[in-house]
């Protein structure tokens, strides 16, 4: 575990005490010293709006204010000082549907409980290492829901590439600090 985060701030939105308490040990493990929680949906909007931290991790929540309509309130909110944050989902609910409407609602990362050190540490360094861009519209704004890349596709719905505005990018841009201050061999 090579990367460097002990400057970054990150939000853990959990219902459970537990939980939050488990995922912050295995952060402080990769460095993390800027930890801060938050135990459901307006707690969480209020602190993602205070703190702008780098990373939120994100527990799925209880109905009807869940962890998605939170994504969407932070990507789409005039109050949220960073719609462009990370976020990473963390649930039990592991269903296709699931995912999709974690998909859907602006998630960057999908990541199942029970969850090893390992598997979130990959789906901090997918962030570092191929963030994806920004889509907007009407009916959607977050992360490009499409992972590969065909620059070969011509059709109709062939998007141009993404305007400045739409590059994502963890506040404070630590994500390029992070990747650039990493020797060439940081690959586990």
């Amino acid at each position: 575990m090579a990367y460097q985060f002990k400057n970054i701030t990150v939000l853990v939105i959990e219902n459970s005490k537990p939980m939050f308490d488990l995922t912050k040990s295995v952060l402080q493990t990769f460095g993390v010293t800027q930890i801060y929680s938050a135990f459901g949906f307006d707690d969480g909007f209020m602190r993602m709006c205070r703190l702008n931290p780098d990373l939120v991790i994100i527990d799925w929540l209880e109905e009807p204010n869940n962890g998605m309509e939170l994504t969407k309130k932070i990507r789409r909110s005039a109050e949220t000082p960073n719609p462009f944050v990370p976020i990473i989902l963390m649930t039990g609910y592991s269903q296709k549907r699931r995912v999709i409407a974690a998909r859907d609602a602006g998630i960057t990362e999908f990541l199942v409980k029970p969850f090893t050190a390992n598997a979130l540490y990959q789906r901090i360094e997918q962030l570092i290492e191929a963030p994806r861009s920004f889509v907007k519209n009407e009916n959607y704004f977050g992360p490009d829901r499409r992972r590969k890349k065909d620059g070969d596709y011509q059709g109709p719905e062939r998007r141009d590439e993404p305007g400045e505005a739409d590059r994502p990018r963890f506040a404070s841009e630590k994500a390029r600090e992070m990747r650039d201050r990493q020797p060439s061999d940081h690959k586990k």
